[in-house]
């Protein structure tokens, strides 16, 4: 069979030319979480943006933020894993890309739970089985209608003299707008574990706010001032009770 010729009448071996390999790293921003910088593991999409992290990475992230990582965008007011979704085949290209990384990922889980006594999970395809519409139990994400209230709180800092506090994780809270000022402050004492003799000041917007006050009647004094992406926003800090 004789070689095909193109316009420019040279002969044409494209046919029996390989693509050229390209090295693994050209591919790194698509197939690496950008939280621990590892290749993806249980690949999940941010559906508001469409960027892609670990599992476990994203679901640690929204403890705290309730943005997107890479682009800033405000993925829930308030339950940011609402809007996450699997991304089994980015996965599956992973895990072809990267030679033993699924055999690897697979010996460490099936290590995680031996080493705990706990039976490993049946890691092969899922049966879902037909349930009668009534035996559905409730969706476990179903929020109260009567926590009608998104916070945001923010730490602005403590008095010197005030030490060996824990850094509050859980930023973003829902809540009842009957709560109060005091609930509020009594749940960051349990979360920072704060001592009695440290005292908490709560301040939305210029107003200092004392115990008595609702929430809902905050949010309805304040206005639009008081809230950031609908969430109300309180800044706390620690100071040491005035002397007599």
């Amino acid at each position: 069979m004789l070689p095909r010729l193109n316009h420019e009448g040279t002969t044409n071996n494209s046919e029996d030319e390989e693509e050229p390999e390209r090295p693994l790293s050209e591919f790194y921003p698509y197939i690496r979480c950008a939280l621990c910088s590892h290749f993806l593991i249980d690949a999940t999409t941010i559906i508001e943006c469409l960027h892609t992290f670990c599992k476990s990475c994203i679901v640690k992230h929204f403890f705290y933020n309730n943005r997107c990582p890479t682009c800033s965008t405000v993925v829930h007011q308030t339950q940011p894993t609402y809007n996450i979704r699997p991304d089994r085949q980015l996965q599956d290209i992973v895990y072809k890309m990267v030679p033993f990384l699924e055999e690897s990922e697979r010996k460490q889980m099936c290590q995680f739970y031996k080493e705990r006594g706990l039976d490993v999970p049946n890691t092969g395809p899922v049966v879902i089985k037909r349930q009668k519409k009534e035996n559905i139990p409730p969706s476990v994400f179903t929020i109260p209608p009567e926590l009608d209230v998104s916070l945001l709180l923010e730490f602005v800092g403590a008095e010197e003299g005030i030490a060996n506090y824990k850094p509050l994780e859980r930023r973003y809270v829902r809540v009842s707008g009957e709560a109060t000022v005091r609930h509020v402050e009594i749940f960051i004492r349990r979360m920072m574990e704060l001592s009695s003799a440290c005292q908490v000041d709560v301040v939305c917007g210029d107003h200092l706010l004392d115990h008595f006050q609702s929430l809902k009647d905050i949010q309805s004094f304040v206005g639009e001032e008081a809230l950031q992406d609908g969430l109300l926003v309180l800044h706390f800090g620690l100071v040491l009770p005035s002397q007599p």
